[in-house]
């Protein structure tokens, strides 16, 4: 479900915002490109992670939130990232992804 190159990554910014917008999403994830992220988006959404909204303007307003479903990965994301920044600082390196700590309590 969360296998795919930037679905962690999607969620992860979900869980640091509210909601987001495509373009927001594009920022966000500027090695994603716009294909790779629809598809990335879509199959999220299928899987009952995300909820997407689409508002009836022109031209067309779709937000991006998470699910109750996709609020449950908090820990496990949390602990991917704790593994990785622990991982990386004991070679010597920085964390260089766009992805920073969530300290924000939910």
């Amino acid at each position: 479900m969360i296998g795919g190159k930037y679905k962690s990554l999607i969620l992860w910014k979900l869980m640091t915002e509210t909601t987001l917008r495509f373009s927001q999403l594009q920022k966000e994830i500027p090695t994603a490109t716009p294909k790779m992220l629809t598809q990335q988006l879509r199959e999220l959404e299928a899987n009952g992670l995300i909820h997407r909204h689409v508002y009836p303007v022109v031209p067309p307003k779709v937000e991006y939130s998470l699910t109750n479903f996709g609020k449950s990965i908090r820990p496990v994301l949390e602990s991917m990232y704790i593994w990785g920044s622990d991982y990386l600082n004991n070679q010597g390196l920085q964390v260089n992804c766009s992805m920073t700590a969530i300290t924000d309590p939910q």
